[in-house]
């Protein structure tokens, strides 16, 4: 039986707002969900079938707090694994080639597990002393594809340290792929809020902060900071082009890709879930992060490039293609001197409250609007229960 602490508002039907949807239900608070578009799902969203392509990489790390509020409620069950010869199509590009294998000194680095990198300084100058200006700029490459940035380098060394142990370090590795991808996850969301009793309103434009509270603002930072009246609302995120392409398949074609030399990134999705393309086809997803004062067209052709490499002679197999520019919509990153206690906080008082990917929660990408909407939501059918208590 709900018990009765209120209605809760969230703006914004994406991960965060549906996971901030379901917390305060099953805190046993009202809530009513506003969302933009005829659908949900934000960045999550995916192209419809028979090519399944989503708007960045669409994985998942099983090894913090979100994943287990996600497995905890069915939400990333029927789990894909790309085969031993799949796997074996994995390669590294260093100095313009291909290899199996990273170059040996930074084999050696991601050994150093039990390192501790500073907050108060950039990646580059931190790894460079380390282990030379080479391997730093590999080591900043290779986590591009975390951070979707051309220069991760210049990012606070803890949080590139950090992201690169999690994701190229020693330990096995941590990362999962739910077939169906994010759209996949976000359906059953969808369909857990709506069982909760969440009354779920799309088309639904939220053009004015609502005078009853609690209030969750779970969109990006600019329109939350037109919302909140916060101009200056904002995060260091990352600048990418993505190139989604089904191909007929050929011995020589690569599953995996780091791109040391650029910061490029090539995944086949069809290696561990053949349900996202039709049958005898295909699917990857290749990224490339724009640099300062590049055009998108000149990253997309560095991308094509990239792509001519891992896929030889894609165009004349071609069956699906899609170009698209990821900008500010890549999670948050740290800047020397900060952490994600810096970020915009999630109580910004009088009963509203911020959830997304750039806002003070920890994680990365998607994980920071997992664990920020779960935090906004506590705090919310708090608020919603105090504020109950003393109309009785």
């Amino acid at each position: 039986m709900r018990s009765h602490t209120g209605t809760i508002t969230i703006i914004g039907g994406g991960l965060a707002g549906l996971t901030a949807a379901i917390a305060c239900a099953e805190a046993g608070a009202s809530a009513v969900l506003y969302e933009a578009h005829r659908t949900l799902g934000g960045r999550g969203r995916a192209t419809p079938a028979p090519h399944v392509a989503h708007e960045g990489a669409h994985v998942f790390y099983a090894d913090g707090p979100h994943y287990r509020w996600l497995a905890e409620r069915g939400f990333v069950k029927g789990l894909g694994w790309p085969s031993p010869s799949a796997l074996a199509g994995v390669r590294f590009r260093a100095g313009g080639r291909l290899r199996r294998v990273p170059p040996p000194p930074m084999l050696r680095a991601q050994a150093r597990f039990r390192l501790d990198a500073p907050v108060d300084e950039d990646f580059r100058t931190w790894a460079s002393r380390r282990w030379g200006e080479d391997t730093a700029r590999h080591m900043a490459n290779a986590i591009s594809v975390v951070t979707y940035d051309a220069d991760t380098g210049r990012l606070s060394a803890a949080f590139v340290w950090e992201l690169f142990q999690r994701v190229l370090g020693p330990r096995p590795p941590a990362v999962r792929w739910v077939r169906g991808g994010w759209q996949t996850v976000l359906d059953r969301m969808a369909a857990r809020a709506a069982a909760l009793g969440v009354r779920i309103e799309t088309g639904a434009r939220v053009d004015a902060l609502p005078e009853d509270r609690p209030v969750i603002v779970a969109t990006d930072l600019a329109s939350a900071g037109r919302l909140l009246g916060e101009d200056g609302l904002s995060w260091t995120s990352g600048h990418c082009a993505l190139l989604d392409i089904a191909v007929r398949p050929d011995r020589a074609d690569r599953t995996l890709a780091f791109d040391l030399d650029e910061g490029g990134f090539h995944e086949s999705y069809t290696m561990q879930d053949d349900s996202i393309a039709p049958p005898g086809e295909s699917l990857y997803q290749l990224q490339m992060p724009v640099r300062d004062g590049e055009s998108h067209q000149q990253a997309h052709e560095r991308l094509r490039a990239f792509a001519d490499q891992l896929l030889p002679g894609w165009p004349d197999r071609v069956t699906f293609q899609r170009r698209a520019i990821a900008r500010g919509r890549t999670g948050a990153l740290d800047l020397p001197g900060q952490t994600w206690r810096d970020r915009p906080a999630i109580d910004r008082g009088d009963g509203v409250y911020l959830a997304g990917d750039m806002v003070a929660a920890p994680g990365m990408r998607g994980e920071i609007a997992i664990n920020s909407a779960v935090a906004a939501a506590r705090l919310a059918t708090a608020t919603a229960a105090h504020r109950a208590a003393r109309v009785r």
